[in-house]
């Protein structure tokens, strides 16, 4: 069935003939009839329990009936948000209005060159390039206008390896310690399965070995002779690394780890020291490194401290007087919220403490420089730096926003003072900064502009406010929020809201800016993020929260933040839309059936709402890998009670559900389109209410189709979606 727009039809199809027919006209052109997807009952037998599951031939995306249905649901969603195409566009043009659409990053030393990326007006993709370093450069060299710097090498222009491709995602790129060389890795699917290539820098040729089905960060050796990479085997799983030698034929290439249980997987890189090449194995609460001098790629591995269940770790180098070089190791061998210790590089389980362990501070990550520790922590819900000096001083950077979020940047250099970071709150739009490690300053190096609407009206962060509330949970924790809205926005329930969260894997949402969310705010809307147990916002304990047994924490959370909200009179259960992804998927499915009444709609991109049935399959991409998360319901008669009651899909039933936007991708490995489809279908076959709506990008991955115009056009429908259903003008 060809994708194209239909109005008014009725979708139907043919039980005797397995098969989907063309689309009918309707007698009731204003109201369109669902696909009704084929029931073929399929029978689940699990630790005595059975479940009949009745969309599972739609796991099969080469029979072309699958093919068939979710074009069906596409062109159903088409034709229910055909009303919304004029909104769609206002929203679309005000997102590319106020985007400096020929830009310019801040560039970033290494060696003799000031790396950098540019985006050109008109153009998809990025362009990576670089410009010498000059005798007169006392910093980034940078043109306002975002147009190219003068000198301007062009290391790769993405939209020239995209050509016409629907789809196109750039994996590796990695230039060579000595800027000679240029890893980099494509995928034109959206699976996350990459083809890896070598670019010589020098002549701009292209060697002729490609290497598939790679995974993400190559690494290079120290002279550049040798590069590192990872591949994934038939469950997505990155688990063997290998050692390709410049020069010499892929086929020749040589296996120096591989990981064979099946919990763990496994990345490659280089310290920042560039003196050792570190291979990382980890599990979701185990982990273990091995160091190579990077400059004798070819010798073997040795392991830094020996793996121990539930103990994490990982590993900085940092170069010493005399060769007494040492190692930062930060790690959670009781302390919860991790430690930063010292080790001497040849006696690493000899460990001196340099930031011991707090309740309060969960320690995120270190940086080594030549004079300095760069430390990125996480206390009370926002993200922190401090500056540890050579002579053991230290300091915390400050920053003025009530709500705010800094992350490391680009820092390549080791005998660096400045630390790159980037900074950014609700209403302070995306800002990179050098902080002085000697003194604490800040210079803002640049600030994503945001233009002026073609109507004259400009973005003034002073009409915006942006503030921090706490909700209460079920069990009396307080659920941090963040939340923006214009001045003024009324406290009396009628402000539409959007309601955002995740809660998994310990990954933190935290507040920042966005172009696309201005088109909410300014039509009224109010924007918040419910940081609910199973992320981690508040320290590991949070994270630990929201897992295996306690998953529904998560759940609790979120509907406890929907109603804070409207307690406290900024919204209204009918004006009030949720939306998540992924993990966050998951939690749109749970709290639909949960609390179908806290919410006017749902959006659930990419969700995670057939956790059980995934989870139960070991040869699925992630699944045996996520049995930490999520728990093992395969061999677990209570991980599989506590999981089927509360996954999305199993848990449908008659009730009356809020309209509720599905939106996946064909090619996603992380979550298979499968999930969305039978939660959509079985929604259309048993719910009440709604509508049910599935948008299914057939050429395109997780993060949805891959273009910076195609990503903008993929947000304005949904925001457009959200506007509508909250009856927001």
């Amino acid at each position: 069935m060809p994708r194209r727009r239909l109005r008014g039809v009725t979708f139907k199809s043919f039980v005797d003939s397995g098969s989907m027919s063309t689309p009918a006209p309707s007698t009731q052109a204003e109201v369109p009839e669902p696909p009704a997807a084929r029931r073929i009952p399929s029978q689940r037998t699990v630790h005595g329990d059975t479940f009949m599951d009745d969309y599972a031939w739609l796991g099969d995306k080469d029979n072309p009936e699958t093919v068939a249905y979710l074009e069906a649901e596409n062109a159903y969603t088409e034709a229910m948000t055909a009303g919304q195409a004029e909104l769609r566009d206002a929203i679309f043009g005000e997102i590319k209005a106020r985007t400096k659409e020929t830009d310019l990053s801040v560039p970033t030393r290494k060696g003799g060159w000031w790396y950098y990326a540019r985006t050109e007006e008109g153009k998809q993709y990025g362009v990576y390039c670089r410009r010498a370093v000059r005798p007169d450069d006392t910093g980034p060299p940078m043109n306002e206008d975002g147009s190219p710097l003068d000198g301007e090498e062009v290391l790769l222009d993405a939209n020239e390896l995209a050509g016409d491709a629907p789809f196109f995602a750039l994996g590796a790129y990695a230039v060579s310690p000595g800027g000679k060389l240029l890893a980099y890795s494509t995928d034109y699917a959206g699976s996350e399965r990459f083809t890896l290539r070598v670019k010589d820098l020098v002549t701009g040729q292209t060697a002729p070995d490609e290497i598939p089905d790679t995974f993400y960060g190559p690494a290079w050796s120290a002279d550049g002779s040798a590069l590192f990479y990872v591949k994934v085997d038939e469950a997505w799983r990155p688990y063997r690394v290998w050692r390709h030698m410049i020069g010499t034929p892929a086929a020749d290439d040589v296996l120096v780890y591989e990981e064979t249980d099946e919990m763990f997987r496994v990345g490659v890189g280089l310290t920042r020291s560039e003196r050792y090449l570190c291979i990382a194995a980890a599990s979701s609460v185990t982990s273990e490194v091995w160091l190579r001098d990077a400059a004798q790629p070819e010798g073997e591995f040795a392991v830094v401290l020996p793996r121990r269940h539930g103990v994490e770790y990982q590993v900085e180098h940092q170069i010493g007087d005399d060769a007494a070089d040492r190692l930062l190791i930060l790690h959670n061998d009781n302390a919860e919220n991790f430690e930063l210790a010292s080790a001497p590089l040849l006696d690493p389980a000899s460990l001196t403490p340099l930031i011991a362990h707090r309740e309060d501070t969960r320690l995120l990550d270190v940086d080594a420089f030549a004079e300095h520790l760069a430390v990125y922590f996480r206390r009370d819900g926002l993200t922190g730096l401090r500056i540890i000096r050579a002579d053991g001083t230290s300091r915390e950077i400050a920053f003025p926003e009530p709500v705010y979020s800094i992350a490391p940047g680009g820092n390549p250099e080791y005998s660096s003072g400045m630390f790159r970071l980037g900074y950014g709150s609700l209403i302070t739009p995306d800002s990179v900064y050098d902080c002085d490690m000697s003194t604490g300053a800040l210079t803002l190096l640049k600030r994503q502009p945001v233009l002026p609407l073609p109507g004259g009206q400009e973005y003034r962060p002073e009409d915006y406010t942006q503030v921090r509330e706490w909700a209460t949970a079920s069990d009396g924790t307080r659920i941090p929020i963040s939340l923006v809205c214009r001045k003024g926005t009324p406290r009396d329930g009628s402000s539409p809201f959007l309601l955002y969260g995740y809660g998994a894997y310990e990954i933190s949402i935290d507040p920042s800016f966005s172009v696309s969310r201005l088109s909410l705010l300014d039509r009224g809307f109010g924007y918040a993020i419910a940081h609910v147990r199973g992320g981690g916002e508040m320290g590991r304990r949070w994270y630990e929260d929201g897992k295996l047994l306690r998953k529904k924490n998560t759940f609790t959370d979120f509907t406890a933040c929907a109603e804070h909200l409207v307690d406290r009179g900024w919204t209204a259960p009918p004006r009030l839309v949720a939306r998540g992804g992924s993990a966050g998927g998951l939690l749109m499915g749970a709290v639909a059936n949960m609390a179908p009444q806290d919410f006017g709609g749902i959006v659930a991109q990419v969700p995670f709402v057939d956790a059980l049935t995934t989870i139960l399959d070991p040869s699925l991409p992630l699944t045996v890998t996520e049995w930490e998360e999520w728990g093992d319901p395969l061999h677990d008669p209570q991980v599989y009670a506590y999981m089927k009651s509360y996954t999305p899909y199993e848990n449908v039933t008659a009730q009356a559900y809020p309209p509720i936007l599905g939106v996946t991708s064909l090619n996603d490995t992380r979550v298979l389109y499968r999930e969305p489809a039978k939660w959509i279908a079985r929604l259309q076959a048993a719910g009440k209410g709604g509508p049910f709506l599935l948008r299914t990008e057939m050429v395109a991955g997780h993060g949805g189709r891959s273009g910076r115009y195609d990503k903008w056009r993929e947000e304005a429908l949904v925001l457009a979606w959200v506007v509508a259903t909250a009856g927001a003008r």
